[in-house]
């Protein structure tokens, strides 16, 4: 509680404190001090780290957001044209350092490539809610390390997201729809008409309310300009009336009386972007870069990321209170769940032990059954072997038989063949 003040008896110097006082030594002051200081420093401070903006550029191939981002930047950051022949959505990333005056900042353009040019449009999504996830994974891993280096880590999550709408003049097409509906927990969210020039004044309208209609019945949220702040409150009020916002992006200057300005020369005229009565331009750049950039930069940290952060960590397991209702602490939980852990892997230390011992056992009654089917196999082969072995002996042996028996027939007949042989000798010599 605030102090009340102190009422001081005022008192009259005589001569001698007026003669003491004049003997007092004076101090001059170096300048302002006190605590209302602190908002000095503190920007003093940011001017000096810079500042950093991460913008999501989501529409179709063509429609315009290099365009409409050299225009809000006041700058050309040379992006070369894109096709339209691409198989798969993707995305181009290119940071930039800017400089205004003493103010720096870097600045992260996310830009789709290929949306919306393939027949099956069902995945077109998918590249884009993956960017925005793997961001705020990467700065989650950040803040679980020990030695965290905020100082020098380029947060590079998505503050918002520019979705550019075809200026159709009739409804949201359902890439639309189911694009943002799947990104809208994720990220700010700021619908825009993109080339508003093409469509009629009361045709803009009706397309307007038609679009925040198909929004609210789609159940999609998409920013709201904060109406908290009393000095911004009105005008964030009323801007939020004019969602999505006619926009149209040119760098080129066009001459306008006796003066240069920013627009399009058509037959017709000249179409001014910084003119209010021709687009909402300039109501987009102040919302967005003058008057709610911080809100955007604190809504993706306070809102989405918590979001995530705490969807990450229920998947985790971890609870803010116990069964009981009674608050744990993060330490008794992953205390809890470590321990969950540690048993978790021994059951399936022990399980797997189980199933190796039961396949070794396996293995080896296998492999006894083999070595058996071998042995029965090894003794047959054996024992035909010794059966062929026998009867080759056999056949051996009436071989020989019969070789002896030849030989005997063989001398037998040479024998009669020499009696007979002699006796008809003899005959012939006693013929003679």
């Amino acid at each position: 509680m605030a102090e009340k003040p102190i009422c001081m008896s005022t008192q009259v110097p005589d001569d001698e404190d007026t003669q003491k006082e004049d003997n007092i030594r004076g101090l001059t002051m170096l300048g302002h001090f006190g605590f209302d200081c602190l908002p000095h420093q503190l920007v003093n401070k940011s001017v000096q780290q810079g500042f950093f903006f991460n913008i999501l550029c989501v529409g179709e191939t063509g429609i315009g957001k290099s365009t409409l981002i050299d225009t809000l930047f006041n700058t050309n950051l040379k992006d070369k044209k894109s096709s339209h022949f691409y198989s798969n959505v993707g995305l181009k990333i290119q940071t930039h350092e800017l400089q205004e005056s003493n103010v720096q900042l870097k600045l992260t353009v996310v830009k789709t490539v290929g949306y919306g040019d393939q027949i099956n449009k069902e995945s077109s999504y998918h590249p884009i809610v993956d960017y925005i996830d793997a961001q705020f994974e990467s700065y989650l891993q950040e803040e679980w390390k020990i030695k965290r280096s905020f100082a020098d880590y380029h947060d590079s999550r998505v503050h918002v997201c520019l979705y550019f709408i075809s200026p159709t003049g009739h409804s949201l097409k359902p890439l639309d729809l189911l694009t943002m509906k799947n990104i809208d927990t994720k990220v700010n969210i700021i619908p825009l008409i993109a080339k508003a020039d093409t469509i009629s004044k009361s045709d803009l309208q009706k397309f307007k309310c038609k679009i925040m209609s198909e929004l609210v019945s789609n159940g999609i949220q998409i920013y709201q300009f904060p109406t908290d702040d009393e000095a911004d409150a009105n005008v964030n009020y009323s801007m939020n009336g004019l969602l999505p916002f006619a926009i149209v992006g040119s760098t080129d200057e066009v001459k306008v009386g006796k003066r240069m300005v920013r627009g399009r020369q058509y037959p017709w005229g000249v179409l001014q972007v910084e003119n209010e009565n021709h687009c909402d331009f300039v109501k987009l750049r102040d919302m967005l870069l003058y008057t709610n950039m911080e809100d955007l930069k604190e809504q993706t940290h306070t809102q989405h990321y918590e979001r995530y952060r705490c969807c990450k960590l229920q998947k985790m397991g971890f609870v803010d209170v116990g069964p009981d209702n009674q608050p744990v602490s993060f330490q008794e939980i992953y205390e809890a769940k470590r321990q969950e852990f540690f048993d978790q892997c021994q059951r399936e230390e022990e399980e797997l032990k189980q199933k190796f011992m039961q396949r070794v056992k396996e293995k080896e009654t296998a492999f006894k059954e083999s070595e058996k089917e071998l042995q029965d196999k090894f003794e047959h082969l054996k024992r035909v072997q010794q059966e062929e072995t026998m009867k080759l002996e056999e056949e051996r042996r009436q071989l020989e038989e019969e070789i002896i028996d030849f030989y005997k027939m063989k001398a037998a007949s040479e024998t009669l063949h020499t009696l007979v042989c002699t006796n008809i000798k003899k005959d012939k010599d006693r013929k003679k």
